[in-house]
């Protein structure tokens, strides 16, 4: 081990426990006091949060800087934004949350992943903004990977174990062990087949255009 590696190491140890840990602990006692549920272990940077207590995050997850937790509405009971244990999220992920998520244990979400549980009205004669839409829950279940800037429409549910492509935009609940990419996602195979498994639509669909993959 060189004398600059050894340099290096320490000083990232010093960095974490002379700032990163003072400041986590501080980040920490300001949601709580503002009603957020936070698990044993949880490490978070900059969070941008509507309504902390509609917010409960499991133990031992990790987010990285500038998520953004929006519960969009006025004030009532929570939570509606619920985070299993052992979850990581990356920067820049959105929950726009009208209604309520759950995300189960052990999940990876990439960077720029957004959550809308809602839309919009788009009849005619009415600005789109003044319609009211539907809303629906979204559920993630245990030891699921959403690739980056992958986008999560209201009701929908990612069994347990499944894989979204990078970029997709996922409009229907997607099974356990299936592995989707694209826009809208369609499945592309499951986890454990051996091999990817396509429908004739699928094999045109993919003839002209060429899968996002997870990231």
């Amino acid at each position: 081990m060189s004398v600059r590696s050894l340099f290096d190491r320490l000083f990232f140890r010093l960095r974490h426990w002379a700032i990163a840990a003072p400041v986590l602990a501080l980040r920490k006692a300001y949601w709580r006091s503002q009603g957020m549920r936070i698990g044993k272990g949880a490490v978070f940077g900059s969070l941008w949060i509507t309504w902390p207590h509609q917010v409960r995050l499991g133990s031992r997850c990790r987010l990285e800087q500038n998520v953004y937790l929006k519960f969009d509405g006025l004030w009532q009971e929570g939570p509606s934004i619920i985070i299993g244990d052992d979850c990581f999220i990356g920067s820049n992920c959105e929950f726009n949350i009208r209604m309520r998520i759950m995300i189960g244990n052990e999940c990876l979400i990439a960077s720029g992943v957004r959550f809308i549980d809602g839309d919009h009205g788009a009849a005619l004669g009415t600005p789109m903004r003044r319609q009211s839409g539907t809303v629906a829950e979204i559920g993630i279940e245990d030891d699921v990977w959403i690739g980056a800037n992958a986008v999560i429409l209201k009701g929908v549910t990612i069994g347990k174990g499944a894989i979204v492509g990078a970029g997709a935009v996922v409009t229907r609940s997607v099974p356990p062990l299936a592995i989707v990419v694209g826009i809208p996602a369609r499945e592309i195979g499951r986890r454990g087949a051996g091999r990817r498994v396509f429908s004739e639509a699928d094999r045109q669909l993919h003839r002209k255009q060429i899968p996002s993959s997870p990231a």
